[in-house]
């Protein structure tokens, strides 16, 4: 069998990259299915899940992810090969429509065979929290942000054209199969193994630009319609994702700040005009990081000219304000924080300064656990304004946080808390 294509048939090379491809898309895509289904149980609070479910949900998708890539890869190499190639001509030309509609799912197969992944790997490498590509170079792609926004975005646009690739995939197989039991001719014999018996001779001439316009036409028409169906609406909760900065409420119409202070104590008290609390897990090997929106920081404190007490702090939380990336509803789940049933965390401490540093100690209640902790920081003073930020590392187990998961095998045991806020402190006559 002839490597090269020829007028009237494809060489072994073509050959082996539709079948190859064949085979790749027919295992993506119930990968993706039984894993989709797999992570809806995982975040339904109704649905125990264990250890085990995470880490054969995360193998479904690192496998479907990986295959993706290589879905990528393989396309790439099958188009640039196609491009140097003599393709076989249409066996019936005169049948305008048929020759015009098949020319156009086959832009469509080709287009959607590097724009599926393209979007999926995309979406991958904008996100946090997620199960690795099986490769040794990363899971960052170059110039793609670690941003929700374009996440989210990615992700709805490797929804829908992945719609589009079902249906020109369902297409392709019905016009083979037509060729093969309604015609009768070599058209699926063309892309057989083997040399085959090709008896018609190929004498058409395919048509490229109408066809490769009725194709991009079909994509536009696929995204219109997912936009007039709100699909690519972003979620409220993502509203600071642009910029990557936190937003700070220092006041809660439902829990307002305990700013009540009395009119000695005010010269006192700081007001936090920037701010950010952090954390950050490691999940499946890799650093996930994330941040609370809404939180509120009460600060009393004077600097001492010596070691000693400084004043005190008392931190409230709101814990369904956390972003985490891709498993940020997973983790809002009655396995993990439990945001319905314990919507807040609440930290209380006293302030000391020490001969290297400043110390936060007190109990932090989290999940109704309450366990003493002390967060070392560094002060910078200038005048009117602090500049603060410190690290704290906990345990999740002592708060219960994923106990379904004993083991540090998907989800490490050490949380890392950061914090930096910058305040001020207002004068006696304010």
């Amino acid at each position: 069998m002839a490597l090269k294509n020829t007028s009237i048939r494809y060489g072994a090379v073509s050959k082996s990259f539709h079948w190859l491809t064949a085979l790749l898309i027919l295992t993506v895509i119930p990968l993706g299915l039984i894993a989709h289904d797999m992570a809806h149980d995982l975040s339904n609070p109704e649905v125990a899940s264990t250890q085990d479910d995470i880490l054969r949900t995360a193998l479904l998708f690192s496998m479907h992810k990986t295959t993706g890539v290589l879905i990528f890869v393989v396309a790439l190499a099958r188009i640039l090969w196609a491009c140097t190639q003599p393709k076989p001509a249409p066996l019936h030309p005169d049948r305008r429509l048929e020759t015009f509609l098949a020319e156009t799912v086959h832009w469509l197969l080709y287009g959607s065979l590097v724009l599926v992944p393209l979007t999926g790997w995309i979406h991958h490498a904008a996100t946090v929290g997620f199960a690795p590509i099986w490769w040794p170079f990363g899971q960052s792609l170059p110039f793609v942000p670690k941003d929700e926004a374009v996440s989210e975005l990615f992700a709805t646009l490797h929804m829908v054209l992945e719609r589009v690739l079902l249906v020109s995939l369902i297409l392709h197989i019905a016009g083979a199969l037509k060729h093969q039991i309604v015609d009768r001719d070599s058209t699926l014999r063309r892309m057989l193994p083997g040399d085959g018996v090709i008896e018609e001779t190929a004498t058409g001439k395919a048509h490229l630009a109408l066809p490769f316009a009725a194709a991009l036409a079909t994509w536009c028409a696929a995204l219109g319609i997912a936009a007039l169906l709100g699909l690519f609406a972003p979620e409220t909760r993502h509203t600071t994702a642009e910029t990557n900065t936190p937003t700070r409420v220092t006041e809660s119409p439902a829990e307002p700040a305990a700013t009540n202070q009395t009119a000695d104590a005010a010269p006192s008290g700081w007001q936090v005009t920037e701010g950010m609390l952090a954390l950050s897990i490691t999940q499946m090997g890799s650093t996930v990081t994330g941040q609370f929106d809404d939180w509120t920081a009460d600060i009393i404190f004077e600097d001492p000219t010596a070691p000693g007490p400084a004043g005190n702090v008392e931190v409230s939380v709101a814990i369904p304000s956390l972003t985490l990336g891709s498993v940020t509803q997973q983790a809002m789940g009655p396995d993990f924080f439990d945001a319905e049933t314990f919507p807040a965390a609440r930290f209380a401490a006293d302030i000391t300064k020490t001969e290297t540093g400043y110390v936060a100690t007190g109990p932090l209640t989290l999940r109704d656990v309450t366990i003493p902790v002390t967060l070392p920081f560094n002060l910078k003073l200038e005048g009117e304004t602090a500049t603060m930020n410190g690290t704290l590392t906990l345990q999740r187990l002592d708060y219960g946080i994923g106990a379904n998961m004993p083991d540090e095998t998907s989800l490490g045991f050490a949380v890392d808390i950061n914090v930096s806020l910058i305040a001020t402190k207002p004068s006696a006559s304010d």
